[in-house]
């Protein structure tokens, strides 16, 4: 697919739609070009019913993504028009990542610092190598890190993590990540690649409306009860039952035989 920078990758693995930020020379840190090529990419998948799981990752062996591209900000935000554009972008960005129906694992190898463990934390599933360091800095620059950020980081690792994690604003290894639960699972470096690309096949080896139905289900469930959307919820859920694969699955499992999922 043709996207407006070299600086994001690209590409269809069977099931597993892979999107790399791939800038290693400033740590996979985000342009405003990479950021708008996400958006491309996050589309093309979405809209790709060949595509079942997605995978994000960072180029190289340092960094998943250190944060934004500092050295853009004396052009790209030095107006108030520049910083509204800027801020839309980045705002888009986390929204399609966010609102992706599919399952979408972030595999993470080096740095995951500040934009970058936002980023990480759209995701659906976190697997990271045991090289692997996070923080939110925010408190060594002076600044704030946004409510929505601060909100997820809360839902994912509980209020008593989330501070420790802003207060210090320090590094830390994966091994506390796994134990704050913000990643999921820790593997050798060496190993990374392979254990995300087995985790990716065996959940697109299920019924993909079903996989669509349980992460609508489970993204309203943490919501607060006025903010949830059950009847768009419950419509993913009865699509998925009344959906041809439903019969599949059903038939297969009769049959002792794998089913075949159309989507449909």
């Amino acid at each position: 697919m043709q996207l407006p920078t070299d600086k994001m990758l690209a590409r269809k693995d069977g099931a597993i739609g892979w999107m790399t930020f791939n800038n290693p020379a400033r740590h996979n840190a985000l342009s405003y070009e990479m950021r708008l090529a996400a958006l491309d990419i996050l589309e093309e998948f979405e809209r790709d019913d060949a595509i079942r799981v997605v995978v994000m990752t960072g180029a190289g062996e340092k960094s998943f993504v250190s944060g934004a591209d500092i050295s853009q900000f004396d052009k790209m935000r030095d107006t108030a028009e520049q910083q509204a554009e800027y801020d839309r972008v980045s705002q888009a960005m986390q929204t399609q990542l966010t609102t992706l129906s599919k399952p979408l694992i972030a595999m993470i190898r080096g740095y995951c610092i500040g934009g970058g463990l936002q980023t990480a934390l759209t995701a659906d599933l976190r697997v990271a190598s045991e090289d692997s360091q996070f923080a939110v800095p925010a408190g060594r620059l002076g600044i704030a890190y946004s409510w929505n950020s601060v909100g997820k980081l809360v839902e994912t690792v509980g209020p008593s993590a989330a501070k420790h994690i802003l207060f210090t604003a320090k590094r830390f290894p994966a091994a506390d990540a796994l134990r704050w639960g913000l990643v999921n699972q820790v593997v050798p470096a060496a190993e990374l690649e392979s254990t995300v690309r087995d985790l990716a096949n065996t959940i697109a080896g299920n019924a993909p409306l079903s996989l669509i139905a349980a992460k609508r289900a489970v993204n309203e469930l943490v919501k607060d009860p006025a903010d949830r959307d059950e009847a768009g919820a419950k419509a993913a859920g009865a699509r998925a039952m009344a959906s041809e694969d439903f019969k599949e699955g059903r038939t297969a499992f009769m049959e002792k035989r794998k089913p075949v999922w159309k989507g449909r």
